[in-house]
This record gives structure tokens, sequence and C-alpha cells, in this order.
């Protein structure tokens, strides 16, 4: 799990990154909380998404945010943090120019930074969105959708109601073309605290599925 420095549109961004043990493997980024409620790539729910994908074969990245860990620069409401993303997107595929397949992954406040960036950038196929903060940020961006992927939430989530993320599902989902899988994970909080396990196997058979479709 090495670690990794390279240039963001602020300064240094710290990363751990997964190389691939075959060649032209998927690629994968991985995107944590905010970073001023204690967000870093360190987390729980990220480090567990990022083993998934480096288990199934994937290069994988996973960064903190500007002004996070030793990350160059400060909190800059979404639009800085999107910024990096790209920036380590950019990075990722740098490592793997004949990638054939780019997902996203993130975790609450990254879940909305990785669904703006898949609007922005359509080599990203396939993104797993954790506890997407429907009621707080605005998701409206994605009409449509540019890719399927899954939503998993927790019925016990006490910042996000349950309520706003079906609904953002159910738009999603509504789109043609698009395949939503929904998962609702019962007793679950926004964290997922005592329920990691149950998250990681939902993650693993969606993943499983997904690119036995794809070969």
């Amino acid at each position: 799990m090495p670690e990794v420095i390279f240039n963001g549109p602020d300064g240094r961004i710290e990363g751990r990154y997964q190389n691939a043990k075959t060649a032209n493997a998927p690629v994968a980024l991985v995107l944590h909380p905010h970073p001023q409620y204690g967000g870093t790539m360190n987390n729980k729910v990220v480090y567990s998404l990022y083993q998934s994908f480096a288990a199934k074969g994937f290069s994988v990245l996973r960064f903190n945010f500007r002004g996070v860990g030793r990350s160059q620069g400060q909190f800059d409401n979404g639009q800085g943090e999107l910024s990096d993303a790209a920036s380590a997107l950019d990075w990722l595929q740098t490592q793997n120019p004949n990638t054939p397949v780019c997902w996203i992954a993130g975790f609450s406040f990254g879940a909305w930074i990785a669904m703006q960036l898949m609007m922005r950038r359509p080599e990203i196929g396939g993104f797993i969105s954790i506890a997407p903060p429907a009621s707080i940020y605005d998701f409206s961006f994605l009409a449509p959708c540019p890719a399927s992927g899954m939503i998993v939430h927790g019925d016990k989530d006490e910042l996000v109601p349950l309520a706003a993320v079906n609904k953002l599902a159910q738009k999603l989902s509504a789109q043609k073309n698009i395949k939503i899988e929904y998962r609702v994970i019962e007793g679950a909080d926004h964290f997922f605290v005592s329920r990691g396990d149950e998250l990681t196997a939902v993650v693993d058979t969606y993943l499983t599925r997904a690119l036995a479709k794809a070969a």
C-alpha cells in the first residue's frame, strides 16, 4: 500500500495507491467524507472500499483532500475538492494509460464529489455511492446520470434521512439505460458502525457481478 504524493491544484496531495498485478487493469478512485468533520482517506468505509477494489484486481487510489493529513491547501466547500479529485484521476490514469475501465467511489461528502466528477469525466463507467448526503447537497446535476452504479445507505442514518436517498435512487433508476442497484442496510447508521462487514459484502457482490457482465 505505497504512499504517493502528486501535484494538485492547491499544492501537494497525499494518497495511497495499490497497483494491480495484471496489465491493463481497471482503475478506481475512492473519495473520503467531509474534511471538516474528521473525514480522511483512512476512514474505515473508505479503506474498505479501497480494499474491495484492490481484491477485484483494480489499480486503486485513495487520497486526502486539500488541508487533510499531508495534503496542502485548505477546505474549499467542494469546489476545490472536486478539482483535487480530478487531479487524482489524472494521476491514476497516467499510471495506467491503457486501462479499459474507470470506476469512482465515495462515502458521504466524498460521494457528492464523486458524482460531480463523473458528470465531467465520460471515461468513468461505474460508481459506488455510500451514504450520499442527498438531504444536505443538491444532486440535481445528475440529469442525466452518465453511468450505472450502486447506492448503499443505512436505515438508521442519523445525518441523511433514508427518504432523501430513496428519492435520489428512484430518480436515477427512472433514467433511460441507467441501472442503479440500491441497497439499504438495516440497523446501519451514517458511519456503518457494527455494519462494516455487511457493507463490504454488498460492495464485493456488486463488483463481482458488474465485472462479470463487462467481461
